[in-house]
C-alpha cells in the first residue's frame, strides 16, 4: 500500500523553478530593468548569506531543503538577469524614443503571424512582426524587435509569415508591456513584399485548399472547422464567434494543448493498429506534431499548445502524473526562455493552468467518481469538464469581465464530437493537398458534428445568464476564485448539495417561460 501511495505521489520538485522562472519574467517585463536588477541583486544577497551560515554551521548543517533553497536563489539569479538584461535592452531601443514623439518611418519587417481581423476597428488588422531595418532620409539603421501594424485589411490580409515586407507608417508607442517596441499604424498596404520560405507557402497553400474543400458546408460550419483543426477563424461569422465566447466554447477555435493531444493520440492509435514500434511511434508523432506547428503557424502560441500538449497526452498515455507534472514545469521553463513574453500573455495562464488541471486535478476527481458507481467514461468528461472550468474561470473573469454559466454543460455536450471533428479535419486537411475534389467528399463526415457543436453554442447562448457580468481585473478573478471555492465546499456536504440542486431548479422554473421564445428564436 505504501509503494502505491509512493507511485501516485506528484513529484513537484521543479514546480518552484517554474514558478520562480515565471514570477521574475513576469515582474522585469512590467516594472522594468532597474526592478529586475534590484531581483538580481536581492537573489544573490540571499544565496551569499545562505552559503556563509552554512560554512560557519558546519557540513551537517547542510540538509536537502537548504541546498533546495540554495539552488532556486542562484536560478532565480540567473532567470532575473536574462530578463533584466532583455528588458534593458528594450528600454534603450532607438524606436522607444521615435515611438514617444509619433514620429513617420519607414520599416523593413518580417511578419510573424498571419493578421489577425479587428472587430472594433473597423476593415482593420492586427499583424505581429520582427523589426529588420529603421530607413531614414540619411541613414539606415538595422536594428531587432517586436512591432505591432495597425494596417488596413486591404493588401495586408494575404501576407504570409516569413514575408518581409517594407511599410511606411507613423509610430506610437506599444499597446501593452510585453517587450514590443512600438505601434505602427499604416494607412495602406505594404510598399514592397518579398518572397514567403517554402513551408509558409505549402502551409497557406494547404490552409486556402482546406478551406475551400470546407466551403461545400453550410456556412457556419465552412467556417468553423478550419478553426477547429489549424486555428484559422479568418471566415468563422461574427455570430458564431459571439456565442463560443458566451457558452466557454471559444477555446475550441484557437489552437489549444487539446487539439495537439487529439492528433498525437490518434498518430498513437494509429501506430498501434499498424503494429509499430515505440521508435517508429516516436519518430511518427515528432513528424505529425512538425508539420501540425508549420500549417497552424509556429507563432509563439501555437508552440505552446505543442509544449502543452504533449505534456497532456503523456499524462494520458502513460497515467503517470508524476512524470507529467516535472515535464509540465520544464516546458514552462523551455518556452519562457525562447520567448519572454509568455510571462504576461494571458493565454499562456490559461494553457498552464488548463493543462496543470487535466494532470493534477482531473484524475483525483474522476477516482472520485468512479468510486461512487459513475462509469469510467462519464467520469472523465465531467472531470476534465469541471476541473478546467475551475481553474480557468478565475483567470477568464480577470481578463474579461464575464463569466460563462452555462460553460461546463456547453463543453460536456460537445465533448463527444470533439475528436471527431478534430481528426477528420485533419485528414480532410491531408486529403485536399492532394485532390480538393475528394476533400469535398471526406469533409462532409464532419457536417452533423459541426452542426452540433453550432447548435450547442447557439442554444446555450440564448439560456438567460448564460454569462454573468463580474467586475474585471484581479477583483474579478478573486470573486470568481471564491464562488469556485465555496461551490467546491458545498459540493461535499449532502445538505448545501440539495439546496444548491433546489436553488437551481428555483431558477429554472423562474426562466421557464423565456425558453421557449429564446429556443424559437434559435431555430
Amino acid at each position: 500500500m505504501s509503494s502505491e501511495r509512493e507511485s501516485r505521489r506528484l513529484d513537484v520538485r521543479l514546480v518552484p523553478f517554474a514558478v520562480t522562472c515565471w514570477a521574475t519574467t513576469a515582474v522585469g517585463i512590467l516594472w522594468g530593468s532597474r526592478t529586475a536588477w534590484c531581483l538580481v541583486g536581492g537573489a544573490f544577497l540571499a544565496a551569499v548569506v545562505l552559503v556563509s551560515t552554512g560554512v560557519r554551521s558546519g557540513t551537517s548543517s547542510w540538509t536537502p531543503h537548504r541546498t533546495a533553497t540554495l539552488a532556486l536563489l542562484l536560478f532565480g539569479s540567473v532567470c532575473s538577469t536574462a530578463v533584466a538584461a532583455r528588458v534593458q535592452a528594450a528600454e534603450a531601443h532607438p524606436m522607444v524614443d521615435l515611438a514617444s514623439k509619433g514620429a513617420w518611418v519607414t520599416l523593413v519587417v518580417e511578419v510573424a503571424d498571419d493578421p489577425q481581423e479587428l472587430a472594433s476597428f473597423g476593415r482593420r488588422v492586427l499583424v505581429d512582426t520582427h523589426l529588420y531595418e529603421i530607413r531614414k532620409a540619411t541613414e539606415t539603421i538595422r536594428a531587432s524587435g517586436t512591432i505591432v501594424v495597425l494596417a488596413p485589411s486591404d493588401g495586408w490580409r494575404g501576407v504570409l509569415p516569413g514575408q518581409k515586407v517594407v511599410l511606411r507608417g507613423q509610430l506610437s508607442p506599444p499597446l501593452h508591456r510585453n517587450l514590443t517596441m512600438a505601434t505602427v499604424r499604416v494607412s495602406g498596404p505594404p510598399t514592397e513584399v518579398g518572397p514567403a520560405p517554402p513551408h509558409q507557402r505549402w502551409a497557406g497553400t494547404l490552409r486556402a485548399r482546406f478551406a475551400a474543400a470546407a466551403a461545400v458546408l453550410p456556412p457556419d460550419e465552412a467556417g468553423l472547422l478550419p478553426g477547429l483543426v489549424v486555428g484559422d477563424t479568418s471566415s468563422l461569422s461574427t455570430e458564431v464567434k459571439d456565442d463560443f465566447t458566451t457558452t466557454g466554447l471559444t477555446h475550441l477555435t484557437a489552437v489549444s494543448g487539446a487539439n495537439v493531444s487529439i492528433l498525437l493520440g490518434a498518430v498513437l492509435l494509429l501506430v498501434r493498429a499498424l503494429g509499430l514500434g515505440p521508435r517508429a511511434g516516436a519518430v511518427l508523432a515528432a513528424a505529425a506534431l512538425v508539420a501540425f506547428v508549420v500549417v497552424a503557424r509556429p507563432s509563439p502560441s501555437v508552440l505552446r499548445a505543442a509544449v502543452m500538449g504533449s505534456v497532456a497526452l503523456l499524462a494520458l498515455v502513460s497515467g503517470r502524473r508524476k512524470q507529467a507534472v516535472p515535464a509540465l514545469a520544464a516546458g514552462v521553463i523551455a518556452l519562457l526562455m525562447w520567448s519572454p513574453a509568455l510571462a504576461v500573455d494571458f493565454g499562456f495562464l490559461l494553457s498552464v493552468t488548463a493543462t496543470a488541471a487535466l494532470i493534477v486535478v482531473a484524475p483525483v476527481w474522476v477516482d472520485i467518481l468512479v468510486g461512487r458507481g459513475w462509469p469510467q467514461a462519464a467520469a472523465e468528461m465531467v472531470g476534465v469538464a469541471v476541473a478546467a472550468f475551475a481553474v480557468t474561470a478565475p483567470i477568464v473573469a480577470g481578463m474579461t469581465g464575464t463569466v460563462s454559466a452555462v460553460s461546463v454543460g456547453a463543453n460536456l455536450l460537445v465533448a463527444p464530437v470533439i475528436g471527431i471533428v478534430t481528426v477528420l479535419g485533419a485528414v480532410t486537411a491531408l486529403v485536399a493537398a492532394i485532390a480538393v475534389p475528394v476533400a469535398e467528399l471526406t469533409v462532409r463526415l464532419t457536417q452533423w458534428p459541426l452542426w452540433w457543436l453550432v447548435t450547442v453554442a447557439d442554444h446555450a447562448s440564448r439560456i438567460p445568464g448564460a454569462s454573468i457580468l463580474v467586475p474585471s481585473g484581479p477583483v474579478g478573478a478573486l470573486l470568481v476564485l471564491s464562488a469556485v471555492l465555496l461551490g467546491g465546499v458545498a459540493l461535499r456536504a449532502r445538505g448545501l448539495r440539495l439546496m444548491l440542486l433546489g436553488v437551481a431548479v428555483g431558477l429554472a422554473l423562474l426562466w421557464a417561460p423565456v425558453w421557449p421564445s429564446s429556443l424559437a428564436d434559435g431555430a
